[in-house]
């Protein structure tokens, strides 16, 4: 299918991108959603990892300190009966210690418990205890410490056994109800750890849901039509470009789409123009075919069919010059002189015009020519004019370039030759040559003291046939700045006219380097 009909076919619909929610909105849902998500997973570890640290608060630094200091209490008052009992019997001192240390221990137990017990019915438990130690050291233990001291009778003894069995009844009571409380405290532990593991699994679960989610949304809104759009693209590249590029998604990829389309439309029209531009342009090579074919056929006929007859009539000429001159009239001289003359200019102006249309059209006979000796045999072509004007060549350091030699040659001898020609009246002239290298060209400058070139005819010196002066001022055929210009372009280089300060004129060459140089170049 040609281009043309391509640029013929409608346009696909697309849908209305406004109608698509932007990536920006469908990012900005799904941050809200993953941030509400994690807000949440965030309080429910908070109240787990809080109700953790509060049971573990309640045994560690409640239930399980007061459980210790009921049974230092415990033992506290198991020593003040033995002490007691042992006082009775033997009367010793020494036997009272254990009661007297036993009475210590108490108050620091009933101290710390008074700070520790977290609920009512243990510190009713510990003031029950303490009211039936309170009975058994108020009716028989200070009665018995009393007697014992007085030597008189001591108090029943079974009397206060029984008073002391209340009072260890009373402690294992407190022990008891400690040792329950601190199995629920532990419980309480327990279920803690439990429900915070448990969150933790909620959290890591969701969060693995959610990710999953959000990876399969990403790739179903943004991964999945950026590839189609992508796999579209590269049919259009790999040489369907009849397929029209339609996009799904979010709007900025379905705008993308749009664009992609409205660029494949762009790039069939500028197609359809280059294949226009081509057939032209292959018409008008065709064309130039022909023409370099009949100037070659015109190189051919002026070369052989034209100089022949033109060499006989200035031969005559100048025959009938030798012979008649100074017998006829001076009119007759006179025609004669223009007669030769005129074949000698037509002569000169077929040679010109033969070497303008043989420069050649490809690179294959180029070799590297050292501009210093094309220079010196320039010179001395020119010896003898510069001798007649008086004037002075001076040639500086050369490079070598890759080109034709005689073209060189040519094109050196034409702007060296001009320097000499364009000389100011009553000034010899003084041409320079010299050449420079930068950045891998080559630029040569041929530069006089004569009479310049005004900017404004920068261009038209390089036109064939185009004269600034008239033919009896200064001689030439008009064809010598143009075939410069065309032996420059020949070599890949320019031509151009630089001007200086002061008299004179100064033409620059510039010659790329021989790697840059391509293997067709234009005629």
């Amino acid at each position: 299918m040609t281009t043309r009909a391509l640029l013929r076919r409608r346009p696909a619909p697309t849908e209305n991108p406004g109608d698509r929610w932007p990536l920006g909105r469908l990012f900005a849902v799904g941050a809200a959603t993953l941030a509400l998500l994690a807000v949440a997973a965030i309080w429910a570890g908070g109240v787990a990892l809080s109700g953790l640290t509060a049971s573990r608060a309640v045994l560690l630094d409640r239930v399980s300190p007061a459980l210790d200091s009921a049974q230092s209490l415990s033992v506290a008052l198991l020593d003040q009966e033995t002490g007691v009992r042992g006082y009775s019997l033997t009367a010793r001192p020494d036997f009272l210690a254990p009661y007297r240390t036993g009475v210590d221990a108490e108050a620091a137990a009933l101290g710390e418990l008074r700070g520790l017990l977290d609920t009512p019915d243990l510190s009713a438990d510990l003031d029950a205890l303490v009211g039936a130690v309170q009975r058994w050291r108020t009716e028989h233990a200070e009665p018995t410490v009393a007697a014992v001291d007085a030597g008189a009778p001591v108090p029943d003894p079974e009397a206060g056994r029984a008073l002391f069995d209340e009072v260890r009844t009373r402690a294992d009571v407190l022990l008891g109800n400690l040792a329950e409380r601190q199995r629920e405290a532990r419980a309480d532990v327990s279920a803690a750890a439990g429900f915070l593991q448990g969150t933790a699994v909620v959290v890591g679960a969701l969060l693995v849901l959610v990710l999953a989610a959000a990876a399969i949304g990403l790739r179903r809104t943004v991964l999945q039509p950026v590839s189609d759009l992508v796999g579209q693209v590269k049919a259009v590249v790999d040489g369907d470009a009849d397929r029209h590029i339609v996009a799904d998604g979010p709007r900025e990829i379905v705008e993308l789409g749009a664009d992609v389309e409205a660029m494949r439309v762009r790039i069939l029209a500028d197609l359809a123009r280059v294949e226009e531009a081509n057939r032209r342009l292959a018409d008008q090579g065709q064309e130039l075919e022909r023409s370099n074919r009949d100037l070659e056929q015109f190189a051919y006929v002026a070369s052989h069919d034209l100089q022949e007859p033109l060499r006989k009539v200035s031969s005559f000429c100048q025959l009938l010059q030798r012979r008649y001159g100074g017998q006829l009239d001076e009119r007759a001289d006179q025609y004669i002189e223009f007669a030769v003359d005129g074949a000698q200019r037509m002569q000169r102006l077929i040679n010109d015009l033969l070497a303008f249309s043989r420069v050649g059209r490809t690179t294959e006979g180029f070799v590297d020519v050292p501009l210093g000796e094309v220079a010196a045999a320039v010179v001395t072509g020119l010896e003898t004019t510069r001798a007649e004007l008086g004037g002075e060549i001076v040639v500086g350091p050369l490079p070598t370039v890759l080109g034709d030699p005689q073209l060189l040659r040519q094109l050196l001898a034409n702007l060296v030759g001009n320097g000499l020609k364009f000389h100011r009246e009553g000034v010899p002239p003084v041409v320079r040559v010299e050449g420079t290298e930068q950045d891998g060209r080559v630029e040569i400058t041929v530069s006089d003291n004569g009479i310049g070139i005004q900017p404004e005819y920068d261009d038209k010196i390089f036109v064939i046939f185009q004269r600034l002066h008239a033919r009896d001022v200064y001689a030439g055929t008009g064809i010598g700045l143009a075939l410069s210009k065309k032996i420059a372009e020949f070599h890949g280089g320019t031509i151009r006219v630089v001007h200086d300060e002061g008299p004179g004129a100064t033409v620059a060459v510039t010659f790329p380097a021989p790697s840059d140089l391509p293997e067709e170049l234009p005629a």
